[in-house]
């Protein structure tokens, strides 16, 4: 009624006015578009379609158990990430379930604990046994001050799949390595003339983002403390970005530049171009589907510590599903987020669409987790990857843990940009410039930290 009135009263307007209520007219419709339909019934937003193929046929049994049906909307990422935050900023109304991604969550979190949009599920985790039953370092990226606001849907951890046809043929062992060092002189051979090499040790550059936040969380110290303040500068963090650095400049270089999606990248993984590669679970799924001329030819191990008796894994990406706190159907959605989330059919459904391991450890004993991957050679890939679940580094949810990862690769770029200039290339003698670059890239985030009041670091950071 009140949009009738508005443009009865704007007859007569000029073309920019009427150009300003339209795109009003399309603001209103892109915030409700996708809201409830149903007033009875949970709505929940997803953005995978292999989700929500595989909580669909749990629909009609979960809503008898319930009481109450399941209103399920595929959405893209971007679209539920604007729908989130302009409900939870402005009042307006969300779905009650929210399944959210790792890169898009961090915002939810940026004022106070009584601002968070998302449900405090802390205490119903504990009361309910859930916390023990659960991964605990999966609920990292949706705890912020100490508090859960989401239930985990994965855990990621992170190997390395190497070539190893070529690796066996040339009569290599990497049962002995422990380090990325080990690894790099066990497979050098396997290069080539080092002026010219026929291919690389590991798939990896400094410019790609996700790669070197996996490569940080392995080895590093964490890029924001419990408080949620920046801890980007250290000598350890320096002396990581300058190994990476190191790998991929230099006469020696060892790692190449091939991207993780790209058809040119896949076509270097056919061809040999580079030995191992990272491989979250999920990448597994991936690989089979857009480039199985590789299956059958490669093998998984643990990655490579950066010191002895140093941590064999990382993780990359993430999923959570979490209420959204003003629901007026708080307690339906709560049972439907541990049918969905906690069901050993999803779990062992899901394992054998997408590769990804559930986060419930009580749900590890499944055989199917032991079950030979002809694509990696008859491994049993699933076990490997839950022997590692419980090892993956704790990440932070701070809304600027992704503008702290984009400074460090800025600084990484510099770095190799030092390296050329001045013809240093091993990581000891990059590891001054390494600190100083840090440090300008901690000083950048606590400028931004300083302009929201809530962020603990306003007049003065750390």
């Amino acid at each position: 009624m009140r949009l009738v009135t508005l443009i009865t009263a704007a007859r007569g307007l000029s073309l920019g006015l009427w150009i300003m209520i339209a795109l009003m007219i399309g603001s209103v419709a892109v915030l409700f578009g996708g809201q409830r339909s149903d007033g009875d019934a949970v709505v929940m937003w997803v953005f995978s379609p292999t989700h929500r193929d595989l909580y669909q046929p749990m629909l009609e049994r979960a809503g008898a158990e319930v009481g109450t049906p399941l209103d399920m909307r595929l959405m893209s990422i971007q679209a539920i990430e604007r729908r989130m935050m302009s409900g939870f900023f402005s009042g307006l109304p969300t779905a009650d379930l929210i399944e959210c991604e790792r890169a898009i969550v961090g915002r939810a979190f940026t004022g106070p604990l009584e601002a968070v949009g998302f449900l405090d599920i802390t205490d119903r985790l504990r009361d309910e046994g859930l916390l023990e039953k659960i991964n605990a370092p999966s609920f990292g990226p949706w705890t912020s001050r100490g508090r859960i606001f989401g239930i985990p849907h994965d855990v990621h951890p992170v190997m390395l799949a190497y070539r190893a046809d070529l690796v066996e043929a040339a009569g290599i062992d990497l049962s002995g390595v422990e380090t990325w060092d080990d690894f790099f002189r066990a497979v050098r051979p396997l290069m080539g003339d080092p002026a010219s090499p026929e291919r690389f040790a590991l798939g990896f550059w400094y410019t790609h983002l996700d790669n070197v936040e996996v490569l940080l969380l392995q080895g590093g110290d964490g890029l924001f403390d419990q408080n949620e303040l920046p801890t980007i500068a250290t000598e350890r963090h320096a002396d990581l970005l300058a190994r990476m650095v190191s790998w991929c400049v230099g006469p020696d270089r060892v790692a190449a530049d091939i991207e993780d999606f790209s058809g040119a990248g896949h076509q270097q993984r056919i061809d040999g171009y580079g030995i191992a590669y990272f491989a979250p679970d999920w990448m597994c799924s991936i690989w089979k589907e857009q480039i199985p001329q590789i299956g059958g030819k490669m093998k998984l191990m643990p990655l490579p510590a950066f010191e002895p008796g140093g941590r064999r894994t990382s993780v990359r990406g993430g999923t959570m599903l979490g209420i959204a706190r003003d629901s007026d159907r708080i307690e339906e959605a709560w049972e439907y987020a541990k049918l969905l989330y906690t069901s050993p059919r999803v779990a062992r459904e899901m394992y054998q669409l997408t590769d990804i391991i559930t986060p419930v450890t009580s749900l590890w004993d499944d055989p199917i987790y032991d079950e030979p991957d002809p694509f990696f050679m008859g491994q049993p890939k699933g076990r490997m990857y839950i022997d590692l679940a419980p090892h993956v580094p704790a990440r932070s949810s701070s809304p600027y843990n992704r503008q702290a990862v984009v400074l460090i690769r800025d600084a990484a770029v510099s770095l190799a940009d030092h390296a050329r200039r001045t013809r240093t290339y091993d990581a000891e003698g990059l590891r001054p410039e390494a600190m100083r670059l840090l440090t300008q890239a901690e000083a950048r985030i606590l400028r931004v930290m300083e302009r929201n009041a809530f962020s603990g670091v306003a007049g003065g950071g750390r």
